[in-house]
């Protein structure tokens, strides 16, 4: 896959619009700051809709910190090429994907890019990879407002945004701006995940309410969003991360992947109505 290869401005247009047709729902998975786990929510939000019978794929734009190949199981693979184009991996469930990580020889090496090359990049992931038709298709975005979210909007033009959040007041304060930054790119919002919500004793079932209680619900109410869903910590997902797992997969009977499933329903009854 070449950056920057230049085409003219024409072709390219035609390009995206041709692929976009194809892919009947995209949505942007956004948070206004890092380690609230978005790309373990994007990850498990496109297993949830393969589970439901949903074709579905994941465009990791995270340039710079990809982790959607090691949540989904398909890390250190490379995509072929064909005379058509780049063909995306395929994890679980014939779930799709396509991230920088592929394209870099080891997890020690950076990727240094400037708005250009990454706007390049983006666009490429549409117009040279073969997605096929899709029902859905994940777009897992880096935490704020920068040039991967502008260049997003800008190329793919999502049809709907899903904004991540833990219960944290300092969560609360910046993931507002990215409600505000959606609502100024007229993206639709389905709504408002808030991810680590509690820790339920496996014991005594008493409920731990770790980062606050509830921020992400008041926000979603002081923001005129709907809420989601609150997803609990679970003692079993870090180590699912770790090997590559998907969780909703491999762990069908926890309250996490009841939740996801119960999000990825409301979802699907906003966009089909």
């Amino acid at each position: 896959m070449k950056i920057l290869q230049r085409k003219a401005p024409g072709e390219d247009k035609e390009k995206i619009e041709k692929k976009l047709r194809e892919i009947k729902y995209k949505i942007m998975v956004v948070s206004g700051k890092g380690g609230v786990g978005k790309s373990f929510v994007t990850a498990n939000l496109a297993m949830a809709a393969a589970l439901k019978g949903y074709t579905t794929g994941v465009l990791d734009a995270d340039i710079h910190g990809p982790t959607i190949p090691k949540m989904l199981g398909v890390k250190g693979k490379k995509p072929e090429v064909s005379e058509q184009g780049l063909l995306p991996i395929e994890g679980p469930l014939k779930v799709k994907v396509i991230s920088t990580d592929f394209l870099i020889p080891n997890d020690e090496s950076p990727i240094i890019w400037r708005g250009p090359l990454k706007h390049a990049a983006i666009k490429q992931f549409v117009t040279d990879v073969l997605w096929g038709k899709l029902d859905m298709l994940f777009i897992d975005l880096p935490p704020g407002t920068g040039d991967e979210s502008l260049s997003t909007a800008q190329i793919i033009k999502p049809d709907y945004a899903v904004i991540v959040t833990i219960p944290s007041e300092v969560s609360k304060q910046t993931v507002k701006k990215v409600i505000t930054f959606s609502r100024i790119l007229k993206v639709p919002i389905l709504g408002v995940i808030e991810n680590m919500s509690y820790f339920q004793c496996p014991k005594c079932g008493e409920k731990y309410y770790i980062f606050g209680s509830k921020g992400g619900e008041t926000m979603a109410k002081e923001m005129n969003v709907p809420f989601l869903g609150g997803i609990p910590i679970e003692v079993g997902i870090n180590e699912a991360c770790d090997k590559g797992e998907p969780y909703v997969l491999n762990h069908k009977d926890t309250i996490v992947t009841k939740v996801f499933l119960k999000i990825i329903e409301k979802i699907t009854s906003k966009i089909e109505t």
